[in-house]
């Protein structure tokens, strides 16, 4: 008889209060020094010991929840150290994602609202990770502040074996700042040529040898390339880390959020042919004064963890996070019709949501030796409980904007129907099993887990209800060879519920992803660093196809579909001798959608061709520069209509240090190359020009 979410619930709170009353985490970042900055470390959920990573290669990844280094895996990851953040100038995740293998970093521009990077033609919004728990958000994942980051972590493949349901594509997981066990910090500002600026604080105490305390905060003016757009934020977290014991740690974590964020309406791609790209990209096509934001997020965590007698390690990972956000905007169709006058219509929403959610991971992990195999075995049960109320009103072609005429915002919308109040709870447990194997140079993976997940209420006026339990499972093997070259294949299978109706009026089954992963991984002796290869085949199932409208006016959707995405990623990280470090990535990406009128097309937004390289000297005197090239291919707008062209851009950074001060200057987009990032429902958006960003910071 299948376990009940309530049974599974008592199940994992008597391991919790049967192993020991202070549980805790010992892994954690080593601390950094005055002259390094904050590095980026091992994270790893079952590696108890962490190491420090001086430089843009770590060997591990919290959200794999393993005890393989990167480089043994049998599947595709990548690391974004705080080293390399700092020193690309990256202020959000798609900017901190620039250079990773596979990935469209910033596929919308500059949406200061969401972060919502392509993966092997994916999107990710609803993907991304905080401390290896999900962010809660139903529609799209909000921004959350890189200066408050340690490290950015890639998962590629179908990871609901881990972490239940999600996009096959994989998972994206931001490590925030702990607490260190020594003295150190900075403060500083920058100043860029978008006339933004912004002031940052991040010290660290250690009060004694089993208690120390972070405090990190900044403030930030953003100003993108559309004067209008302006966005002023403020974050503010703070980190406790307490080792009662050597076999335990504990940490806290909490952070506060408040920020103004405005999409940019967005333009006709009918006028994309008609004017300048320079002269569009600046263009405000909103209403100045009217469109407004206002959002509010917190965020309490804990992270414990605990070594039995035994030998086995308990560890569990906590957070709450609550978001209120008051939004008002002006949109622009991507089809809007351009007048001979210059004008086109414009459509206006406006959005109130406060939102709950509780996440709570909790795992028993250990060894077992049988004959000359050693099992790393891990038994885990992760809980999620969203609770979301909002009210939203959208109405298409309010107002009328004329181009020619950009100064003369027009009349203010007004809304003629009544708003659509709505509210929706869900409710998803899973429990998951690991095995990871080693046999000589053999290394061998299996994972399986099972998931109830229930959703009730509305959304956005339209039923928002489902009840899905599914099995999901992952394997893998891969062998090390002693001169470094690990082979490895892999398969994995992933779900994701779905809100909506299919044409008979019943509820829509959840799409279903699986994957086959064949790579080859080099970690060169006396390098520190790791070169890797993935050749993949991933597809989805039960996708939709819009199939006409109820008597009641609800969507209905035909579920014919079917997403195939193959293709081959190379990426290579290294530390080349004291003074050189490089981050360089190729991605192939062959997406085709199957069923209904879209058969033979592309997914939208998925380029075919990615690739960058960047390289940083350290020239030993204070002095260390760098630069990188980015290359991301032409790609099909969302209705499969326009190809939209592909684009090179050129980032530069360069730092001095001197004593406790440094210096630095980054320059992204060097060329000022004027390009599409997308054409959207809700029109289409440019990149950000060139933007040159001037810090200066004292550090101790």
């Amino acid at each position: 008889m299948p376990l009940s979410p309530r049974s599974a619930l008592m199940l994992g709170a008597s391991i919790l209060a049967l192993s020991h009353p202070a549980l805790a985490q010992e892994a954690g970042e080593a601390a950094p020094t005055a002259a390094s900055g904050d590095q980026a470390f091992i994270l790893g959920e079952i590696v108890i010991t962490a190491s420090e990573v001086a430089g843009y290669f770590a060997d591990g990844a919290q959200a794999a929840k393993s005890s393989l280094p990167t480089s043994e895996a049998s599947q595709s990851i990548s690391v974004v150290t705080n080293q390399q953040i700092v020193d690309q100038g990256a202020q959000n995740l798609g900017q901190a994602l620039n250079y990773t293998a596979g990935i469209n970093s910033q596929p919308f521009g500059i949406d200061p609202r969401f972060n919502n990077p392509t993966m092997r033609g994916f999107g990710t919004d609803k993907a991304q990770y905080v401390n290896g728990l999900r962010q809660g958000r139903f529609f799209g994942a909000v921004d959350y502040e890189t200066y408050g980051m340690q490290q950015v972590e890639v998962l590629r493949g179908p990871t609901s074996s881990l972490y239940g349901s999600g996009m096959p594509a994989g998972v994206i997981n931001q490590v925030t700042k702990r607490a260190q066990s020594s003295d150190f910090g900075e403060a500083g500002l920058s100043y860029d040529s978008n006339n933004g600026k912004q002031v940052f604080v991040d010290m660290n105490r250690a009060a004694s040898d089993t208690l120390s305390w972070r405090l990190t905060a900044i403030g930030r003016d953003i100003r993108p390339q559309i004067d209008e757009l302006k966005n002023e934020r403020g974050y503010v977290a703070g980190a406790v880390r307490w080792s009662p014991d050597a076999a335990t740690t504990i940490d806290f974590m909490a952070s506060y959020t408040r920020d103004a964020p405005i999409a940019p309406p967005g333009i006709p791609y009918g006028l994309t042919e008609l004017a300048d790209a320079k002269d569009l990209r600046d263009l405000y096509t909103g209403h100045s004064g009217w469109d407004d934001s206002d959002r509010r997020m917190w965020n309490l965590g804990l992270e414990i963890s605990h070594e039995l007698d035994s030998g086995w390690t308990l560890t569990q990972g906590f957070r709450y996070e609550k978001l209120d956000w008051d939004y008002t905007g002006t949109y622009v169709s991507t089809e809007a019709v351009i007048n001979p006058d210059g004008s086109f219509l414009r459509g206006a929403s406006r959005q109130n949501e406060s939102s709950d959610t509780i996440s709570l991971d909790t795992r028993l992990s250990g060894e077992v030796t049988t004959g000359q195999a050693i099992h790393s075995l891990m038994f885990g049960m992760d809980v999620r409980q969203y609770k979301a109320d909002e009210s939203s009103q959208n109405e298409r072609n309010l107002t009328s904007f004329n181009w020619l005429d950009p100064d003369n915002y027009g009349p203010l919308p007004v809304f003629t129907g009544a708003p659509n109040v709505g509210s929706v709870k869900l409710r998803q447990v899973g429990l998951y099993a690991q095995d990871e194997i080693t046999w000589g140079n053999w290394r061998a993976s299996a994972g399986l887990r099972y998931d109830w997940a229930k959703q009730t209420g509305t959304q956005y006026g339209l039923p928002a209800e489902f009840k899905e339990n599914e099995w999901t499972g992952r394997a893998g093997l891969s062998y090390v060879f002693d001169n470094g070259l690990v082979p490895y294949v892999s398969y994995a299978t992933s779900f994701e519920p779905q809100t909506g109706l299919n044409e008979n009026e019943e509820p829509l089954l959840p799409t279903e992803g699986k994957q086959w992963e064949v790579g080859m991984k080099y970690q060169p002796a006396g390098i520190d660093g790791l070169v890797s290869v993935a050749v993949y085949d991933l597809r989805q199932t039960n996708v939709n196809q819009w199939a006409g409208t109820s008597p009641d006016g609800y969507n209905l959707y035909r579920q014919i579909g079917e997403v195939k995405s193959r293709g081959v990623e190379l990426e290579a990280t290294a530390a080349i001798g004291e003074a050189w470090d490089v981050r360089a990535n190729f991605a192939y990406n062959d997406t085709k959608q199957v069923g209904g009128s879209n058969t033979g097309q592309p997914m939208w937004n998925a380029p075919r061709h990615t690739a960058g390289v960047w390289l940083d000297y350290d020239f030993g005197n204070g002095w260390r520069t760098g630069g990188g090239i980015r290359y991301v291919g032409s790609r099909m707008d969302v209705s499969n209509t326009h190809e939209l062209d592909s684009f090179t851009l050129v980032d530069l950074g360069a730092t001095y240090a001197r004593d406790n001060f440094e210096a630095r200057l980054n320059i992204a987009n060097l060329t000022d190359e004027a390009y599409l990032a997308t054409c959207g429902w809700f029109g289409c958006y440019y990149g950000e020009g060139r933007t040159v960003t001037a810090t200066l910071a004292y550090k101790w």
